[in-house]
């Protein structure tokens, strides 16, 4: 299985795999205007969408009601994207009709900061098309009710169709804002739970809050929060005055909620929530002077990757494998400095687990290798 490359027109900023079983071979990465949607074959990257928003994306978030092409006829795209102008929009397209882009969220409904992180958070169940989370700079998670005025009937796919209406007949979603203390950096949910989402902050602190148990007049989320887990370093930084500079990515083991794993700086960290001691990682290793995102792979959950975010190292990724993370992780380099990995994401298409790359102008897709260690 050889890599493949797709050059577009303008930098690729962001990216993000379908992880729905019926999508999992549609990539979407955004711009400096646009988001385009991709499927990928064994053999070719084929163009599906292209969404024109008219500003910087920053972040994309897939819902369960998205099928590829290769599933169905009636195919359907179904995501939610954010902007550098605190603008969020949500992307829907059925097959032989026209993308549609909806914009919400704005003015005081919205976020006062860049959008950083996207997540539906309903699980697998209708919800997961209905509710959407979204966090950023101004230190606020909000949680969109997509369709406040829908009465479910517990098939998200028949319920795709809203998201192609026309503007005018759309209801305005809805939100509820959870405020912190710092920045956030990443929202992430798990399709085993329709209510507990993870919530990042640039001070290396991971909340994981129950989003459903108060309403919406509730506005503070140490009420909400189940528990923290920290990462004893990045507190000390923030401590002496380093804090609000790190970025952290964190990501849930799609095969288990128990697992979490991230990023912070340059360690990566693994925590085992049936064996928490104090919030503090299970397991800490080193990683890039400058860590950027960590994925799991969704189909062998026991590989996880890391980029850098640096020019200076290039363009690569470290995938490690969690029975053997005592050894040198594998390393995929798939550009020389001053090109690095902006973004990047595990293909959900079963078999040799694929990645998605985005670096530059260019998406590139390519194998880790056997599934064998």
């Amino acid at each position: 299985m050889s890599d493949l490359t797709h050059v577009l027109d303008a930098e690729i900023y962001v990216l993000s795999c379908c992880h729905a079983d019926d999508g999992a071979d549609i990539v979407a990465v955004g711009g400096e205007h646009s988001v385009h949607i991709f499927q990928i074959t064994e053999t070719a990257i084929v163009p599906l969408a292209v969404f024109h928003l008219g500003t910087r994306v920053t972040a994309l978030g897939w819902s369960a009601g998205s099928v590829s092409p290769s599933v169905s006829d009636e195919w359907r795209i179904d995501l939610v994207a954010g902007s550098a102008d605190f603008g969020l929009f949500h992307l829907s397209k059925l097959a032989g009709r026209d993308e549609c882009v909806y914009n919400f969220g704005a003015g005081s409904t919205g976020h006062n900061g860049g959008v950083n992180s996207i997540a539906f958070v309903g699980g697998y169940l209708s919800d997961s098309t209905r509710y959407v989370a979204t966090c950023g700079g101004d230190k606020t998670v909000l949680v969109w009710d997509l369709y406040p005025e829908r009465v479910d009937d517990g098939h998200a796919s028949s319920q795709m169709p809203e998201a192609s209406m026309p503007p005018e007949d759309r209801t305005a979603p809805t939100a509820y804002e959870i405020s912190y203390a710092h920045p956030l950096t990443t929202v992430c949910s798990h399709p085993n739970t329709s209510k507990e989402l993870l919530v990042a902050d640039t001070h290396g602190t991971i909340f994981m809050v129950d989003w459903r148990s108060d309403g919406p007049d509730e506005p503070h989320p140490d009420r909400r929060t189940v528990f923290e887990l920290v990462q004893p370093y990045a507190m000390g930084d923030a401590l002496i005055g380093n804090g609000d500079t790190t970025w952290t990515s964190v990501a849930w083991r799609r095969d288990t909620t128990d697992i979490i794993g991230s990023v912070t700086g340059n360690k990566y960290h693994i925590w085992d929530l049936t064996k928490l001691h104090g919030g503090k990682p299970l397991v800490t290793g080193p990683t890039f002077s400058q860590g950027g995102r960590f994925r799991w792979c969704n189909t062998h959950p026991e590989f996880f990757a890391i980029s850098s975010s640096s020019p200076t190292t290039g363009a690569i990724l470290h995938v490690h494998n969690l029975g053997y993370l005592t050894q040198q992780p594998t390393q995929l380099a798939i550009a020389a400095k001053p090109h690095y990995v902006r973004d990047f994401d595990f293909l959900a298409t079963r078999g040799i687990p694929r990645i998605a790359a985005a670096v530059g102008r260019s998406l590139v897709i390519m194998p880790i290798g056997s599934t064998e260690k």
